[in-house]
């Protein structure tokens, strides 16, 4: 059944990219072919496919519907085989990491299955004052909660491999002790049901070696980070949905909020580090796209269920922050080329490694059809009327009509995901957790018509990470900062300079020598012109609450949010002010540090 359905989704997305490369072909060379026709076309083409996959994949969410059946279990049968939740750190606000541990270990003690779970905070933070604080943060949850034996801290003095490595340190220290991993990023926060759900559905699948949730979004105030978490909780679990169907038991592996089961992960994911230097060699980046083909190669079952909520994440606030993160994922995709064709890979987990490719590739690939479609009009040859095998003057044909409807085809493919989704749950319960019927239209409205906005930027920042890659630039391990501030608009221009120089010179260059393309290419250029004022104003956490205050992208973790989320504030308020230095003149206090004796 599985095999059919990525037939028939393979097959219509190639049937939707040929028929608009048939369009555009029709329309292009009304005057004759040439070069600059032969390359718009197959540039079209890989950016029409990677339209319709990701359409495709929206309407297979849309038409599964798939439900998961809850899997009982005791406190008794989990405790037995028990597991490990990880949160490995790097450089983070230790504040905010130790108050979403406190957190969860409060939720579980609160349904009684806390001897099932211990916590370890995996830190592998260069600065000095970071690991101070991470030490004495983990000292006050140990006291506070009592949670002796229960929670780990631990500092890698020497990070080799970055979170990989942070990860495959633990497996070899200390993961006989345990069955199972619970791996979370340092803004993961997850309800302690969700948690017990996930290692039950371990426990009742011996052939499940990762399940993967759907991460949403919480706790951004900015207008940048309000659209991402509005859009995460409204459209990424149908998409996930689609992804289930489609990927079946190769499934997907996000790196985080997953639960691994380790005697499997430690058998088969062993990375190779890539010969040559980064950033196509060293140590593998994206290594979750990796392990999870590894498992899938050894014929272990690799799901997401998209049915398990309570799964969060933070995100970056605005868009320079987005694009760092951006571009450290770009670098460990684009090294994926280079596995493609390791030996004894499912097939599925090789289409899924070139998906992360185009994930990043399909910005430069649009950037250059834009600009060779710019080009096309000022190097076409004077049309001739007098072909020499007529004695009549040929004029060409207007394909007006075809020209529109290969518009409209992109367009559907853009837009027709959301639009459905966004009315289906308009119309529908889910309204109620987003604040009712206009609340969602107004929300998916804004956030359809602030993507396009934003969509010129984006795809410039991603274009330069890949031309960066190309010529051999590394991305370094940056850290993430996730904090809502305001954006001076100096580092705006600062990151963005190069775009508005791009836009203004495009508008120009277009005037000059097009005009009649001057509308086609303003939502493109002037984006880019005004890219230091967007990145500010949507980096602002004021215009973020003046939003909310309207009513605007609610999502229901702010309408109705649960404990593990008002606890994680909580906590975060205490130790914020456990920190203060006037309450810690003094020497920092060192936490118990060793990991479980993995016997």
């Amino acid at each position: 059944m599985v095999t059919f359905k990525r037939l028939a989704f393979v097959l219509a997305s190639f049937v939707l990219a040929v028929v608009a490369a048939s369009l555009f072909f029709v329309v292009v060379t009304v005057n004759g072919l040439t070069y600059l026709h032969i390359a718009q076309i197959s540039l079209l083409v890989l950016c029409c496919l990677w339209l319709a996959w990701g359409f495709n994949t929206a309407v297979s969410g849309i038409l599964s519907g798939q439900k998961r059946a809850a899997v009982p279990t005791s406190p008794q049968a989990l405790a037995a085989r028990r597991t490990a939740i990880l949160m490995p750190v790097y450089n983070e606000d230790s504040v905010s990491v130790f108050a979403r541990v406190a957190a969860m270990i409060e939720g579980l003690r609160r349904i009684g299955y806390q001897d099932a779970f211990d916590v370890h905070v995996l830190s592998d933070s260069t600065k000095a004052e970071c690991v101070a604080e991470e030490r004495r943060n983990a000292a006050i949850l140990l006291a506070e909660l009592g949670a002796a034996g229960r929670l780990y801290y631990r500092h890698r003095e020497q990070n080799v491999g970055r979170k990989a490595g942070n990860i495959a340190d633990f497996v070899t220290t200390s993961g006989g002790a345990y069955e199972y991993m619970l791996v979370l990023d340092a803004d993961s926060l997850m309800r302690p049901e969700t948690i017990v759900a996930m290692a039950a559905r371990m426990e009742a699948d011996p052939e499940l070696a990762l399940l993967q949730t759907q991460p949403l979004i919480i706790g951004r105030r900015t207008l940048f980070g309000r659209a991402l978490q509005f859009s995460a909780a409204l459209f990424s679990p149908i998409f996930s949905r689609g992804i289930a169907t489609l990927q079946g038991r190769e499934g997907p592996f996000w790196g985080h909020n997953a639960i691994i089961r380790i005697r499997a992960f430690a058998a088969h994911c062993g990375l190779p580090t890539l010969e040559g230097r980064p950033p196509f060699g060293g140590h593998i980046l994206s290594h979750d796209f990796v392990e999870a083909a590894l498992l899938a190669r050894a014929g272990l079952k690799v799901e997401v269920h998209p049915d398990l909520e309570g799964s969060y994440e933070e995100a970056p606030s605005n868009i320079i922050e987005y694009a760092k993160r951006d571009r450290r994922w770009c670098q460990g995709n684009l090294q994926h080329g280079r596995l493609i064709g390791a030996v004894g890979l499912r097939l599925w987990s090789r289409v899924a490694l070139v998906c992360g490719i185009m994930a990043y590739a399909a910005s430069p690939i649009w950037l250059m059809f834009l600009i060779v479609s710019l080009l096309d009009p000022v190097l076409a040859p004077e049309p001739n009327y007098f072909p020499a095998d007529s004695l009549f003057p040929v004029f060409p044909r207007p394909e007006t009509g075809k020209a529109l409807l290969l518009l409209f085809g992109i367009f559907v493919l853009l837009l027709l995901p959301k639009t459905l989704i966004a009315f289906g749950s308009a119309f529908g319960r889910q309204r109620r957790r987003f604040g009712g019927f206009i609340a969602v239209l107004a929300g998916a409205t804004a956030e359809l018509v602030m993507t396009s906005i934003l969509a010129p930027i984006m795809m410039m920042f991603q274009s330069k990470a890949v031309m960066e890659i190309l010529v051999g630039a590394d991305s370094g391990w940056p850290s993430t900062e996730r904090e809502d501030g305001s954006l001076p608009l100096k580092a705006s221009f600062a990151a963005s300079w190069w775009m508005v120089l791009a836009g203004a010179f495009g508008l120009v260059a277009t005037w000059s020598y097009s005009p009649d393309l001057i509308l086609w290419i303003c939502p493109i250029a002037i984006p880019l012109v005004a890219a230091p004022f967007l990145i500010t104003l949507t980096g602002d956490p004021a215009i973020g609450d003046a939003a909310r205050r309207q009513g605007l992208f609610e999502t229901p973790f702010e309408i109705d949010p649960e404990p593990v989320i008002a606890d994680s504030v909580r906590w975060r308020a205490r130790l914020a002010e456990a920190n203060r230095p006037r309450e810690h003149a003094a020497q920092p206090i060192d936490a118990p540090h060793a990991l479980p004796d993995p016997a």
